[in-house]
């Protein structure tokens, strides 16, 4: 094995390797999650080198100042005040969701309108119409990190894979018998899961366009669909009030996580994969073993359903909302956007609403940080989008 070069992650904090193996080019990533500014750089580097074969004592300076890097990167907390920089007429009918590329350079806004657009961040200009879904576009992703493909998921029960380059259609997903509500690509962008009113969840090479798995088990529709980081387990969640984690190499049940009594909303995994937190409409969040499908702890306190949940990177926080809700790549500032018509930024250590994002004349369903946390969007029932930056 040989060590070709170092990639810098900040969000979260990690040193991503390339090497060499039998003449194939590899990468694996040293997470730093715990990496705070007064952490101890040598000794950690000590660490990592005992643990890392890849890392030898020549390399010890060059990741000396990477992990410095980092480290000044968390220092800077993001305090950004948000400005309206531009309300885009985005469709013809209410926006169903928005979703950022990694970069945070272009968006995409899905709608009742059965289209997708691709929008530039910067300027605010469409770059693309990705026509040809015959009814709702309802779930929308890129495939992060990468960003140069799309997938749609439909009522018209069909998902579409598109290039972002040129607004092509590479390949339709059929074999749903029922609406597509959720879509998801695997981190490895070779997989795209879709969740469907008909009660299964599938999984589809990207390259051959072709069905690998159907995933058979939930008695309901499946609302929610998250890979884990390392791409080998999935989890969805369903109205039979259940979550199930599957194998994604071999389309198999691994748990079943049984314990809230109304329909699911949300759940994903933490970073790390150690843990899965779930939300659900019974007004309760409930925190998961991800090794054991074990219960840890059922969190209450709210009054009314919970509608979406959500990790820190470090995986240290939570947030829990009867709104859509996100941390910026930082963890100390959660988004939210409510049917209130407002978008609020929230500071996650007190809790006080700094700034409320006001002009949406209709229900925000959807908003995203980008990946610097310096830019906000949103998306209404007032079938606008809106850039805050």
């Amino acid at each position: 094995m040989k060590l070709k070069s170092f990639l810098l992650r900040y969000y979260p904090p990690g040193i991503m390797l390339e090497y060499e193996k039998s003449g194939e080019l590899k990468t694996k990533s040293i997470d730093l999650l715990d990496l705070g500014p007064s952490t101890d750089v040598s000794a950690l580097v000590e660490e990592i080198q005992q643990a890392e074969p890849l890392i030898t004592a020549s390399r010890t300076e060059q990741v000396k100042l990477l992990i410095q890097r980092l480290q000044e990167k968390l220092g800077q907390h993001s305090n950004h005040t948000f400005y309206l920089f531009k309300v885009l007429k985005a469709h013809i009918l209410p926006l169903t969701n928005v979703a950022l590329n990694k970069s945070g350079s272009c968006f995409i806004t899905g709608s009742y309108d059965r289209t997708c657009k691709l929008w530039d961040t910067a300027s605010g200009e469409e770059l693309n119409t990705l026509e040809g879904h015959r009814n709702v576009v309802y779930a929308i992703a890129f495939n992060n990190p990468y960003g140069d493909k799309i997938a749609t998921g439909s009522f018209d029960k069909t998902c579409k894979l598109w290039s972002v380059e040129t607004g092509q259609c590479y390949h339709t997903f059929r074999g749903h018998r029922a609406e597509i509500v959720c879509v998801s690509f695997n981190p490895q962008s070779t997989l795209v899961a879709t969740g469907s009113m008909d009660t299964t969840a599938k999984l589809w090479d990207i390259q051959t366009g072709e069905e690998v798995f159907t995933l058979t088990g939930h008695s309901a529709e499946i609302i929610s669909l998250s890979f884990n980081t390392s791409g080998d387990r999935i989890i969805t969640g369903s109205f039979d009030h259940t979550v199930i984690v599957w194998d994604t190499g071999t389309g198999r049940k691994v748990y079943t996580l049984i314990g809230h009594c109304a329909e699911i909303s949300s759940a994903v995994f933490n970073w790390d994969c150690s843990l899965i937190l779930t939300g659900s409409m019974d007004k309760t969040c409930m925190l998961w073993d991800a090794t054991n499908g074990k219960c840890m702890a059922t969190l209450t306190g709210h009054e009314d359903e919970i509608l979406d949940s959500c990790f820190d990177y470090t995986g240290k926080l939570i947030a829990t909302a009867s709104a859509d809700i996100s941390f910026n790549p930082q963890g100390n500032r959660l988004l939210t956007g409510s049917s209130d018509k407002t978008a609020r930024i929230w500071d996650a250590q007190t809790g006080q609403c700094l700034q409320v994002l006001e002009g949406h004349t209709d229900e925000i369903f959807s908003c995203a940080f980008n990946y610097k946390g310096n830019i906000v969007i949103t998306g209404s029932k007032d079938n606008t989008c809106r850039i805050w930056r």
